[in-house]
């Protein structure tokens, strides 16, 4: 399969959460309908952060098919599944405790191999392989959606500025020991993952972002980590972010249409 340039990331803008949250919900409710009738089933890879809270617009709606779901988390922290820093127990709290997702459904870490961190990113990675072989995925699975949020240092996922991570080419998965961000230790799909998905929607809001939301979208040369974030073709690339956000950005904003 020959992968030409990566096609221009969308930007759309929204006044109010409300209004962000509500659009997010038709757009992933879309994806899931084309890859539940391609294939039924839905990948999806949710990181944590604000995102969790901005997937409120799946709450209460009849168009969720929660079964056809398999979730993988973008990225988690080594700690307990219940512990306040784990994504999953972000995700848990804010989302999945409140529609009827089936727990099988969704994919975490083993806690029990925190202690080799290795052995950890390679049972997830097999856990990748175990629903992507040979339905999915070439050199790499092919995800329908990846979910992420951007630090105010540009990080997505564990991927951080400067780190080595950055640079990794063949894993699935990869592990930290030393985030510059507590916790240290976690794990993270790599950016070829990442780039290989057939959507990926970043979701960012507040003025905190707007420094660096500018510096990723107008001045990707600088090689910010979510810069790097680009879907190989035909993957596509898509910002939801409220006007605080984008208040800095140059780059053109698409009105918001299914």
């Amino acid at each position: 399969m020959v992968h030409t340039a990566p096609t221009a990331p969308v930007l759309c803008t929204f006044p109010n959460d409300h209004e962000l949250q509500s659009a997010l919900a038709h757009f992933i409710v879309k994806a899931q309908k084309e890859s539940i009738e391609k294939k039924g089933r839905f990948t999806v890879a949710v990181s944590g952060g604000s995102l969790p809270k901005q997937l409120a617009g799946l709450i209460d709606n009849p168009a969720v098919k929660w079964d056809k779901w398999q979730v993988f988390y973008a990225d988690e922290r080594v700690v307990p599944l219940d512990h306040e820093d784990s994504n999953h127990h972000l995700n848990t709290r804010e989302l999945f405790s409140k529609v009827p997702i089936p727990p099988q459904n969704i994919h975490t870490i083993d806690p029990s191999l925190a202690s080799d961190l290795e052995e950890l990113a390679d049972a997830y990675e097999k856990e990748l392989i175990r629903e992507f072989a040979m339905k999915d995925s070439a050199r790499f699975p092919i995800f329908d959606l990846v979910l992420l949020g951007i630090g105010p240092d540009g990080h997505t996922c564990s991927l951080f500025p400067g780190h080595a991570l950055l640079s990794e080419e063949d894993r699935w998965v990869a592990y930290i020991e030393d985030s510059p961000k507590p916790p240290p230790r976690r794990v993270t799909l790599t950016l070829p993952v990442l780039n290989h998905a057939a959507r990926i929607a970043f979701v960012v809001t507040g003025e905190s972002k707007a420094d660096v939301l500018h510096t990723i979208l107008d001045e990707p040369e600088k090689g910010l980590p979510a810069s790097r974030v680009r879907p190989v073709n035909p993957g596509h690339l898509y910002w939801f972010t409220d006007e605080a956000a984008a208040a800095k950005v140059q780059y053109p904003r698409t009105p918001f249409k299914l």
